[in-house]
């Protein structure tokens, strides 16, 4: 027998010990979910339910391996008798069974991304679409558009409007690839990771045999992090609940952050609707934070309408509140954090112990530089490190190619982004161009990637070899000359790519302008302007977001009087962090994290500086656009402030550099606005940030 009044406490136990039928729990942040679930299984089975009629479902299978472990450790149970994986796991178990059914063998195939971009990519010319003609989404970019459409159940047009407006000219023929797409996979007997949620809703509406047989198999449904489901996901589980209703979904409304990739936050707060008969059970008991954290963290969510009311309750013992930090501006924010974090590091709180999180990645562009020159080891959770990202070294290749003709990587580097051009054909006018360069290696003359994070570009800047623009740049080639020097090799280059490459030429010129050489926040701005914002939008599927960090990257370039000088800085970046290598996978060094709130849910850590909370940053301009965008980003915070343990610092520049539009002042997040005065203490920094 197991003692649950012993391991557990009174609101655990009420959820764990609730009598058959449809049920929410809200777990809010540190109550120990994972444990009420793990219980409630075990009293299930406890109490007769045989363990394979259990249907358990999570977003990871670390989640339910690990739920399933600990089941087995509190009874004598074989747990691979019960159904427990991801939503996608247990659709593939059930689609073998009945894939005839859908016009499958039970031998299908599963498509990985990599597969699924390779075939969307080959199902381009047969829908016809001239790619010379206009720039088209790249594989990649229409296989997350789809993905989309599929686990939202919006149609593609849809999607499109909302999300990828600057597709919309294209809407059909982003539908004529879909429908080729469609029928490939067919013919392949295949399905991608989407289908496999997509077939089995489809198995569950149109064969009513087949949603009789799992309705009456799983007497009692468990789902995990409820409130990160999409549409799709809730419609499975609504249909194979339909006869007995026993389902239990947990989450917290409160941590309801991923809207963005299909996350349907009506979900958790429409349940009740959906399910009349439905009771709900808080666990409000904090195991994690202080009560003062917790006390600033009841009042950040306070402000959403729509929402589960709930109060955090502190089990631990009081500790210190936590502080707003007004910086003057972002080096001054990201030099109290490095000297903060030493500081505490004298203190007996090792590095791995803290963390900081931030809104968008290019909040830690300055702190990753400061971080550096203090020599404070630091990783990246958020993706990789800024300077690393495919999009800088694009932009970068530019200003580098401008300042040196000469520089072959940066060339090939831009040749590499136009239609038709891979790394032989790159290598072959680079030949032409400087026909007096040195012959080039077999590694050099085919065989390598498109531009990617990890394609060769050092962002050090060597003398000119030749006539062209020297370091100082006071005489620089005419525009013609600039322009010819690339136009004089056309006829080599691919016919697709001479529309783009005329557009380089033009650029190049442009760059090396006298008014425009040593400004490379002009420059930064020009090379985006001159095509490759264009490039972004087809190429990457997180657009948005990559140009936010290109523009606040000629932001902070606009500090340097010269372009040498900018490219400096970044070598020193790149420098170190080819030296340093990863540090993620070495569990010996210590080091700190930063990462984006996003990437951090879930994740605890002693100490947490909370920055760029600014209106505008954090919450975001754009999802202040709707109400519903605003609760989310409220949330957003809520999920930040509740990773802290015993300390959280909330940070924000008053200044925001402008590069060449001028600074400007800017407000508080209106989340710091909202928190009353007796939850934080206002910390004044001192001259030496």
């Amino acid at each position: 027998m197991i003692h649950y009044e012993k391991e557990l406490n009174p609101q655990q136990i009420a959820a764990v010990k609730a009598e058959a039928g449809p049920i929410l729990v809200i777990a809010g942040a540190g109550s120990g979910k994972t444990r009420t679930l793990t219980y409630r299984v075990a009293y299930l089975i406890e109490n007769g339910l045989p363990p394979d009629r259990l249907l358990l479902l999570t977003f990871t299978n670390k989640a339910a391996k690990e739920m399933l472990r600990r089941v087995s450790g509190l009874m004598p149970l074989d747990s691979s008798r019960i159904w427990g994986g991801t939503f996608h796991s247990v659709a593939n178990r059930i689609l073998r069974r009945h894939a005839r059914s859908l016009g499958y063998e039970s031998n299908y195939a599963i498509l990985d991304r990599e597969d699924s971009k390779d075939l969307v990519h080959a199902c381009i010319p047969d829908a016809g679409i001239d790619v010379k003609e206009k720039r088209f989404p790249k594989a990649d970019v229409l296989v997350e558009l789809y993905s989309l459409a599929v686990n939202t159940e919006r149609p593609i047009s849809e999607i499109i409007a909302q999300q990828y407006s600057y597709f919309a000219d294209v809407t059909d023929k982003v539908v004529a690839v879909k429908k080729f797409y469609t029928e490939r996979k067919k013919r392949a007997n295949a399905m991608d990771y989407d289908d496999l949620l997509f077939n089995l809703l489809r198995l569950l509406r149109e064969h009513p045999d087949a949603a009789g047989i799992y309705g009456r198999q799983f007497l009692s449904i468990l789902v995990d992090e409820y409130q990160d489901t999409n549409r799709i996901q809730a419609d499975i589980v609504d249909r194979i609940a339909a006869q007995h209703q026993n389902v239990m979904v947990v989450g917290d409304d409160a941590q309801s952050i991923y809207s963005w990739r299909g996350a349907n936050f009506r979900n958790i707060m429409e349940f009740p609707k959906r399910y009349p008969a439905a009771r709900i059970f808080k666990i409000e008991q904090n195991y994690r934070s202080t009560p003062q954290i917790l006390n600033l963290a009841n009042e950040a969510i306070a402000g959403n309408v729509h929402q589960f009311e709930k109060n955090l309750q502190a089990t631990r013992n009081d500790g210190v509140k936590p502080q707003v930090v007004p910086a003057l501006n972002t080096s001054e924010q990201a030099a109290f954090v490095a000297t903060e974090m030493l500081e505490l590091r004298d203190q007996g709180i090792p590095l791995n112990e803290m963390a900081v999180l931030y809104r968008s990645h290019f909040h830690s562009m300055e702190l990753q530089m400061e971080l550096t020159r203090r020599n404070i080891p630091f990783y990246i959770t958020s993706g990789l490190r800024f300077f690393e990202q495919a999009h800088i070294k694009d932009v970068a290749a530019y200003l580098k190619l401008a300042v040196n003709p000469d520089d072959e990587l940066a060339f090939k580097r831009i040749a590499l982004m136009m239609p038709k051009i891979g790394a032989a054909t790159a290598a072959k006018l680079w030949r032409k161009l400087r026909p007096d360069a040195p012959s080039p290696t077999a590694d050099e003359s085919g065989g390598a990637s498109p531009p990617s994070p990890d394609f060769p570009l050092s962002f050090s800047t060597p003398p000119p070899s030749s006539a062209h623009a020297t370091s100082d740049s006071t005489e620089t080639p005419s525009r013609a000359q600039c322009a010819d020097d690339y136009l004089s090799i056309l006829e080599n280059v691919p016919k697709p790519a001479r529309k783009e490459w005329k557009q380089f030429a033009e650029t190049m010129t442009q760059l090396r302008a006298p008014d425009v050489r040593n400004h490379p926040s002009q420059m930064i701005r020009m090379a985006l302007d001159a095509g490759y914002e264009d490039y972004l939008k087809s190429k990457f599927e997180n657009y948005p977001s990559r140009k936010e960090d290109i523009e606040q990257l000629a932001v902070y370039a606009a500090r340097f009087n010269k372009t040498e000088e900018f490219l400096g800085e970044l070598a020193l970046m790149t420098n170190v962090e080819s030296e340093e290598g990863r540090l993620e996978g070495n569990q010996d060094r210590e080091v700190t994290r930063l990462s984006t709130v996003h990437q951090a849910k879930g994740q605890e850590f002693r100490v947490v500086f909370v920055i760029w909370l600014a209106d505008g940053a954090f919450p975001n301009s754009r999802a202040l656009e709707s109400v519903e965008g605003e609760e989310e980003e409220r949330r957003l915070f809520y999920v930040a402030v509740t990773r802290a343990k015993d300390e959280l610092y909330l940070a924000y520049p008053q200044l925001r550099l402008g590069g060449d539009y001028g600074d400007a002042f800017q407000k508080p997040s209106r989340f710091l606005q909202e928190l009353s005065k007796k939850c934080y203490e206002k910390r004044e920094l001192e001259s030496r940030y």
